[in-house]
């Protein structure tokens, strides 16, 4: 009698959300998260602007991932990859930063679309899965406070809380600080970009016990130059990091792209 009262139970309560998802769909029919047309699932895209994307597959960089025009074979390595090798592992993204992806992108960073975040992380997840199950712990690159005040939120941070909902891996925001206020890096070539973000980061005070000998996920919006992902690594593995990994949701197309 239990059991089936239990199964009973669990069928009513069921019933009720299935009820709830209903009149929510109702109230808000579910659109896509880029024009606005009706869908029939919420947090999705509409066929055509999925289309829109430009998604990063094989072949790429192993180091970098940034995308080869041909095939160079199993775990070839870019030249530029090779001429100045990063500080960082292994970088990943899941898009290409076409006209599509840098319109969200903006509207996640400046508009307040907090919903896009969780989407970009399921597509970050996929493209970065294998560094997401072997990182220790997600750390997002950091904004100044003063520029942190003017926008409200961080995108990285809630991109970071994100992934870590999906992956049960833990998530801290505050492992980075953004000491001193950069320029925005629209516009500057790669080494005005290095220049820029040079001496910018550090590691907060009593963090690091909590990266000695971890690999990090760094997680960002975009991966342009990678300058500052760089000065981010840099700090992590001086502080004791025994590895730092790069997840983004899209990167330009060339190892020296021109300036976004």
């Amino acid at each position: 009698m239990q059991a089936e009262a239990g199964r009973a139970g669990k069928s009513d309560g069921q019933v009720l959300r299935a009820l709830l998802r209903r009149a929510g769909d109702f109230l808000l029919p579910p659109r896509c998260l880029s024009c606005g047309a009706g869908l029939d699932r919420h947090y999705a895209f509409c066929a055509p602007c999925w289309s829109a994307f430009d998604f990063i597959g094989e072949p790429f960089c192993r180091i970098t991932g940034a995308p080869f025009a041909y095939d160079p074979g199993e775990g070839a390595v870019s030249a530029a990859a090779l001429a100045r090798p990063p500080a960082f592992a292994q970088a990943r993204a899941a898009l290409l930063y076409n006209d599509a992806a840098a319109r969200l992108i903006s509207r996640l960073k400046y508009g307040d679309r907090l919903e896009l975040a969780p989407t970009f992380a399921r597509l970050m997840a996929q493209a970065g899965g294998g560094l997401l199950t072997d990182a220790d712990l997600i750390c997002p690159v950091p904004l100044h406070a003063r520029r942190l005040s003017w926008r409200r939120f961080n995108q990285a941070a809630e991109l970071s809380r994100a992934l870590a909902r999906l992956s049960g891996k833990p998530a801290d925001p505050e492992i980075l600080l953004r000491h001193r206020p950069t320029k925005a890096q629209v516009g500057l070539s790669a080494g005005a970009r290095r220049r820029n973000v040079a001496g910018a980061f550090s590691l907060k005070a009593g963090k690091g016990a909590k990266i000695a000998g971890k690999h990090v996920l760094l997680v960002d919006d975009v991966l342009t130059t990678g300058a500052t992902v760089e000065a981010c690594t840099r700090v992590l593995l001086k502080e004791g990091a025994a590895m730092v990994s790069v997840l983004t949701i899209a990167r330009v197309a060339g190892e020296e792209a021109p300036p976004i």
